[in-house]
């Protein structure tokens, strides 16, 4: 029976000499081997382990992610509470209440509903470090008593379970059937009592957080039930290593580790949780999006804390097949519905079904795509860490993509309404029946996506630099004000910019420690410069330096306060075509600026007009233009397009091809994160492509 080592030194205490000795020869041979970076500027196989700022240290203070972020404060955050405390929809507070013995309601709600309690803790403690809201901080102290309450002696903790057990059902035994989500609600709640504590310096629900770790540690102790070896949606590897990092304590880095090795003796074997294959042979993203990006997020930060290679060798080209077979061009991932898998297998009796799934090689369908929120929530997760390990921006410009298109996408303008699901098409006359709708609820029926991206976007802030040593990274640009310390001294930098609109950062030092340190600036995949363009300057004079898309450039010096770097990334509307085997985007473009990915509505359209009549003109000028008056402010594309009859009404599988066409004229194109908050109206991301000059038909 494999167990949790007691302790790294109880562990070292067998190890006989001889052993000892190959080991030091070994290493003292290795030492004399040179090594390569493959890792930015660190050594084979170490990660870089940057830095990300605390919740507070960033202050957003203009612009499009400050806007999010301040809907997330005065709308989402007492949106989610109203639902999560109440009764009407579903039990989440309330079935804390059920098990504490405080209501004598019946239990409601799915098994994860804990999870999405602990959610919006860390969401609201990310607001808090910066608004120190007495009034949140005592609501926030009143529900971890309740949570006290409901904790067992010997750290369980499951509302639903316990709630049961205290009203003598029998049948209600922790860790029993893993789709209880156990693990999953332990993981979130091991990830809001770290940010809770950081936050507020009180140890009440971290003190909670390590019962329920202990918890977990005797049970792999005395040998681990089969719904510990194969976890659900497995939060519980980055809660876990958050409490290492809170605590120092390795004991939770060893259960992450026990527990990751046992995710992968499980006997179902199905990709639907990812642990079919074992875990060094797999080499592209399977199953359920969800708890696939949770995995290699948490794979990713068992790396960043232990350097052991067997976490980050798969994750290479895991992320790599992601990237270039099924990502969607919005930073949504996870297409299908339902998938099989492995899809196409020659032996049928091995494929199974697999829900929010990833599918084949781009397999990429746009009016039937999943794109479940939390999967590119997930995404963002992952990508963070990855660039933690290694200090490259192409994980940045990916999580970019997914914020600004998918997650902004996934609530209203207003804060309080969310989707499930994110189509890139959306028509009036659909191919078949969906489970999730095309527009946004106050509630939805699995309540898991409105408290995730809240608990991000509430701390978005953090994600505008890293630290390493004595370099700073900048790696998204968003008006803010930054706090930090750097090079043994305290630095204080502005950032001011109208990001995503336009391109222009200005970087202004406030206040800089008098050693020398690097400003380390992304140069985003997307952008183009112009011959003989300088987009960098400092103190208003042209700075020389060697540019390369898509990864970040060093500027070393001693900084004085009142510095001023200013960056240009021209930021030109230009349309994007997807690889060809993409079979549902063949022949059609897409509008893209920046980041940001362009949809039409049926809204913006003559009358009668369906965007599936919609024929993008290449050869004409796109005209890219700030509107003051749209949504506080947001840039708008006028497309040059011709209109065809789609024969969206025909009843017909197939008809005589129809080429007569309305000239071409312009078309308001709007950020696809904007879609459907005016009302319910049809909306796509790709479409087909004129081919010669435009007439009339």
């Amino acid at each position: 029976m494999h167990r949790c080592p007691k302790s790294a030194s109880e562990s070292n205490a067998g190890v006989s000499t001889t052993l000892m000795c190959f080991v030091i020869l070994v290493f003292l041979l290795v030492l004399m081997i040179p090594t390569v970076s493959v890792y930015g500027s660190t050594a084979e196989g170490i990660p870089l382990r940057i830095q990300q700022i605390p919740p507070g240290n960033v202050i957003l203070s203009g612009g499009l992610l400050s806007n999010r972020w301040v809907t997330m404060r005065d709308r989402t955050m007492p949106a989610l509470w109203n639902i999560l405390d109440g009764t009407n929809h579903s039990h989440f507070i309330e079935n804390f209440r059920i098990a504490a013995g405080l209501s004598t309601n019946r239990l409601r709600g799915a098994p994860f509903n804990d999870g999405e309690v602990y959610k919006w803790i860390e969401g609201a403690c990310a607001i808090l470090a910066i608004t120190k809201d007495t009034q949140l901080e005592q609501r926030l102290d009143d529900l971890i008593k309740l949570i006290e309450q409901v904790q067992l002696p010997d750290g369980y903790i499951h509302s639903q379970v316990i709630a049961r057990m205290r009203s003598g059902d029998s049948n209600a035994i922790p860790f029993t059937d893993r789709n209880m989500f156990e693990l999953y609600n332990f993981g979130h709640l091991f990830s809001a009592a770290c940010i809770h504590y950081r936050v507020t310096g009180r140890t009440n629900l971290l003190n909670v957080a390590q019962k329920a770790a202990e918890y977990l540690y005797q049970r792999l102790q005395t040998g681990a039930p089969d719904a510990l070896r194969g976890s659900v949606c497995p939060s519980h590897f980055m809660g876990l290593v958050d409490l290492f990092r809170a605590t120092g304590q390795k004991r939770y880095l060893e259960i992450a580790r026990e527990l990751f090795r046992l995710k992968f003796e499980v006997t179902e074997r199905g990709d639907d949780n990812q642990d079919r294959i074992p875990w060094l042979q797999q080499v592209e993203p399977v199953g359920h999006a969800v708890r696939a990006n949770y995995l290699y997020a948490g794979a990713a930060d068992l790396f960043l804390e232990t350097a052991d290679s067997n976490y980050w060798t798969p994750l290479v080209p895991i992320w790599s097949n992601l990237i270039t077979r099924k990502l969607y061009i919005t930073g949504g991932c996870g297409a299908l519905y339902d998938g099989a898998s492995p899809d196409g297998a020659k032996d049928q009796k091995s494929i199974t079904r697999v829900h929010q799934a990833y599918g084949r090689s781009y397999q990429l369908p746009n009016i039937t795509a999943h794109n479940e929120t939390c999967a590119s929530v997930g995404l963002v997760l992952w990508a963070w860490r990855m660039f933690q390990i290694t200090g490259e921006a192409e994980y940045i410009d990916t999580l970019e993509r997914a914020l600004f298109n998918t997650v902004l996408a996934a609530v209203d303008w207003w804060g309080t309404n969310f989707l499930y699901v994110n189509p890139l098409r959306s028509t009036r006359v659909m191919p078949c029946g969906l489970r999730w709708p095309h527009y946004r609820q106050p509630f939805l029926g699995s309540f898991c996506c409105p408290p995730n991206l809240f608990r991000l976007l509430s701390a978005i802030g953090s994600y505008c630099y890293g630290i390493k040593d004595d370099k700073l990274y900048v790696t998204l640009y968003a008006a803010n004000k930054l706090e930090t310390e750097i090079a043994g001294g305290k630095l204080r930098l502005e950032q001011n910019t109208e990001y995503p609109w336009n391109g222009k950062v200005r970087l202004i030092v406030r206040e800089t420690p008098p050693q020398a340190w690097s400003l380390m600036l992304r140069i985003p995949g997307w952008t183009r410069f112009g011959k003989g363009q300088v987009p960098i300057r400092i103190n208003y004079r042209p700075y020389d330096v060697d540019l390369t898309l898509g990864k970040f450039i060093e500027i070393r010096r001693v900084w004085q306060a009142g510095d001023i770097v200013d960056l240009y990334l021209p930021m030109e509307a230009m349309l994007v075509e997807a690889h060809p085997l993409v079979e549902e985007t063949f022949g059609q473009a897409a509008v893209v600026r920046g980041p940001i990915v362009y949809c039409a509505e049926s809204i913006d359209l003559p009358p009668q007009r369906s965007v599936l009549d919609v024929i993008l003109c290449p050869d004409q000028e796109m005209r890219a233009w700030y509107d003051r008056r749209f949504f506080s402010g947001i840039v708008v594309i006028d497309v040059p397009v011709m209109f065809r009859d789609s024969g969206l009404n025909n009843q017909k599988l197939y008809r005589p091809l129809e080429i007569n066409t309305v000239p071409a004229r312009p078309v308001r194109f709007v950020p696809y994160f904007i879609w459907g908050n005016r009302g319910t109206n049809e909306m796509n991301v790709w479409f087909p492509l004129a081919l010669g000059r435009p007439g009339s038909g």
